[in-house]
């Protein structure tokens, strides 16, 4: 099945670029609202399901003893923009569980945020691990290890203890099994289960609500994604699309994107869950799509400038970034639920 177009770029009056892409959008109870193309081939959710590889670091336990509060656990779901208020918390959650950087499985690279990089260059230093978009991930992630006795290296092997128990919550959640479907590499090392979008929308349904959840699985949802909403900041950093949305509709919407344009998340008063693929892995495109999903299902005229006419370097405006009829319709019957 090929996916319809979603995104359309326009300049000088014709289509310039166009990105296809797959959406569901789900209610708690498994029910498909509204699609658009293939939602039932397994694609990698990358960062999107942070939430969920957070959930073992409450469930353990690690969480309570190293004290983390909304701050840490907002950081735990993060592909953060590397700014100083971001490393430090992730040392901060390291040196906890008298753990250092270098315990950090994740590579190093440039703080996403370009005034951040460019001050570190200014100092005279080199990006470390800390500066990785999944850092405060993998200080959990070491914290549980240490915190639940098992061993730091290879922490992000498939089979070690801890991804296990990843793998567990992936399964509880979307009521997908991820042993049987194929299992990818992240950019910070850790393992990412492909998870069909059909899925994916219910499990961030069930995150929201509750839905189906055990009591102690229950809190620790509302614990995670009150958390990402109260902290937004952390969650990504300036001018990112997860970061203004939480930060303007308080309380309203609960969103993650993940590399290779993925979006996740959840509305919070209606309780919908949705899950989004772009496919040529384009960002520009899958926050065009959220950014209409939202103004459609809370009624909004906020663009974030993700949508709408575009300017050159000179100010000059040259063309515009629209959504296609196909997202039109889905949008519309969103707008209805």
């Amino acid at each position: 099945m090929s996916n319809p177009i979603l995104v359309e770029l326009t300049r000088g009056g014709i289509v310039e670029s166009f990105h296809t892409g797959a959406l569901a959008i789900c209610d708690p109870k498994g029910n498909i609202i509204t699609s658009v193309g293939d939602i039932d081939r397994p694609v990698y959710p990358r960062s999107a399901v942070k939430a969920f590889q957070a959930i073992p670091v409450l469930e353990t336990g690690t969480a309570d003893h190293y004290g983390y509060g909304p701050k840490e656990i907002a950081l735990l779901c993060a592909s953060h923009s590397g700014t100083a208020e971001h490393t430090t918390l992730a040392a901060s959650m390291l040196s906890r569980a008298g753990q250092s950087t270098d315990a950090l499985a994740c590579g190093a690279h440039d703080p996403l945020h370009l005034v951040s990089a460019k001050d570190l260059y200014k100092r005279g230093e080199q990006p470390t691990r800390l500066h990785n978009n999944c850092s405060g991930k993998h200080s959990g992630m070491v914290a549980a290890c240490v915190h639940c006795g098992d061993s730091i290296a290879g922490y992000c092997d498939l089979h070690h203890p801890h991804q296990r128990r990843i793998a567990r919550a992936l399964h509880d959640f979307t009521g997908f099994d991820v042993t049987k479907g194929p299992v990818g590499i992240d950019g910070c090392s850790a393992p990412n289960w492909a998870i069909p979008l059909r899925h994916l929308s219910h499990a961030f349904a069930r995150l929201i609500t509750s839905t189906g959840l055990n009591k102690e699985t229950a809190i620790h949802a509302r614990t995670i994604t009150a958390a990402c909403m109260a902290e937004p900041f952390l969650v990504a950093g300036p001018d990112r699309l997860d970061t203004l949305a939480m930060t303007k509709l308080p309380g309203r919407i609960f969103m993650k994107t993940g590399a290779e344009a993925i979006y996740c998340g959840a509305f919070p008063e209606s309780g919908i869950g949705f899950a989004l693929k772009i496919d040529d892995g384009n960002g520009r495109a899958s926050e065009a799509v959220m950014t209409a999903l939202t103004q459609a299902h809370l009624r909004m005229t906020e663009n974030f400038d993700r949508l709408g006419p575009f300017k050159n370097y000179a100010g000059v405006e040259v063309g515009e970034i629209r959504i296609s009829e196909s997202l039109a319709r889905a949008q519309e019957q969103l707008s209805h639920s």
